[in-house]
C-alpha cells in the first residue's frame, strides 16, 4: 500500500499584513505596534520583490510561520497602486497565504497641519505648496484606498489612538475570529469609514434639556431619555436583529473585519447610549464587539449643535 507523502500533511497559513496609505497618516507609529503585537515588520520594501519574499515552501511539521507586516507608501520604488492590487489578488490565490491589506488615511486639512507643525516638507511637493502634493498623493492612491480591506482613518487620533486600533485589529490572539468593532461618531465631524452605518438624528436630542446637554450618552440620565422616545424600542430591536442577521453571514463569507458605526449631530448623546446598547446585545450573542466614541473628547456640543434654544 502506498505510503501518504509528506507534501499531503495539512498546511499551515501564514498571516501577510500589507500596510499602506497616505504619507503622514501614521504608517511607522502602525509597524511598530505591530512589532510589539509580535509581528514581522518590514517598512519600504519594494513590492515589485513581493513574490520573491513569499516564497512558496513547506514548513517543518509543527512549524507555524510568523505573522509578516510590509510596509508601502507612494515612495517606494516602482509603486503602482494598480499593479498592486493585482499582484495581491494573485497572492491571496495561495493557499499557504492570508493576506489582508491596511490603509491608513487622514484628511488633507490634518496632513496639511501635521506637515507644517513638523516643518517637514511632503515627498511629493517638491517646490510647490504641501496641500497640491497632499491632493495628488491622494489622487493617486484612491484606487488602493478603495480596494483595502481595512481602512483606519486616523484624522482624529492621538498616537495612543492608533497603537490602540492597530491592537484592536491585529493582536494575534485574535488571529481566527472575527473582529466586530461598534463605534459612534457626529455627523457634523465627517463620515467615518465602515461597513455598516447608521443614522440616530431620528431620537430625540437630549442636547436641549439643561440636565442633559453637558451630559454623554455614557451617562444613565440620557439613556433614561433616549429610551422614552417612542420611536426607540422598536427601531432598536430592528437594528439589532438585522446585525445578529448579518453578522453570522459575514463569517461564513469569511469576512476578518466588520465596522459597525452609529451616528448623531454631534456624537456624544444619542450615538454613544445605542452604540453602547447594541455592543451589549452583540455580546449577549456570543459576539465581542470593540467599542469607539470618535467624538466624546471634542469641541463642546453646543459648537456643533448650536446653542439652546427657549
Amino acid at each position: 500500500m502506498p505510503t501518504e507523502s509528506s507534501d499531503s500533511r495539512p498546511r499551515s497559513k501564514q498571516r501577510i499584513l500589507l500596510v499602506t496609505g497616505i504619507l503622514g497618516a501614521g504608517k511607522t507609529t502602525a509597524l511598530r505596534e505591530l512589532e510589539d503585537l509580535g509581528w514581522e515588520a518590514i517598512d519600504n520594501f519594494p513590492i515589485r520583490l513581493l513574490d520573491r519574499l513569499l516564497v512558496t515552501d513547506q514548513p517543518a511539521p509543527g512549524e507555524i510561520k510568523p505573522p509578516l507586516a510590509i510596509g508601502f507608501d507612494s515612495r517606494t520604488r516602482g509603486f503602482d497602486p494598480v499593479d498592486i492590487i493585482e499582484r495581491v489578488k494573485q497572492l491571496s490565490a495561495r493557499e499557504d497565504l492570508v493576506v489582508t491589506t491596511l490603509f491608513l488615511d487622514c484628511s488633507a486639512q490634518e496632513l496639511e497641519r501635521r506637515y507644517n507643525e513638523t516643518r517637514r516638507r511632503h515627498p511629493l511637493a517638491s517646490g510647490i505648496p504641501a496641500a497640491d502634493g497632499i491632493a495628488a498623493e491622494g489622487e493617486l492612491l484612491e484606487p488602493l484606498r478603495r480596494w483595502a480591506d481595512v481602512v483606519i482613518a486616523t484624522t482624529a487620533f492621538s498616537t495612543n489612538d492608533l497603537q490602540q486600533a492597530i491592537r484592536e485589529q491585529f493582536g494575534i490572539h485574535g488571529a481566527d475570529a472575527m473582529t466586530v468593532t461598534v463605534s459612534s461618531f457626529g455627523f457634523a465631524r465627517g463620515m467615518p469609514v465602515a461597513d455598516l452605518v447608521f443614522d440616530m438624528r431620528y431620537l430625540d436630542n437630549p442636547h436641549w434639556d439643561d440636565d442633559l446637554r453637558e451630559l454623554t450618552g455614557l451617562d444613565a440620565p440620557v439613556g433614561e431619555h433616549i429610551r422614552k422616545d417612542p420611536a426607540f424600542a422598536s427601531s432598536f430591536a430592528r437594528i439589532r436583529d438585522l446585525l445578529l442577521e448579518l453578522l453570522p453571514r459575514y463569517t461564513a463569507q469569511g469576512k476578518s473585519y466588520v465596522n459597525i458605526a452609529f451616528g448623531c449631530t454631534g456624537g456624544r448623546h444619542r450615538s454613544v447610549f445605542v452604540a453602547e446598547e447594541i455592543a451589549k446585545a452583540l455580546r449577549e450573542a456570543g459576539f465581542s464587539p470593540t467599542v469607539r466614541h470618535r467624538n466624546l473628547g471634542s469641541r463642546a456640543a453646543e459648537l456643533i449643535e448650536g446653542a439652546h434654544q427657549p
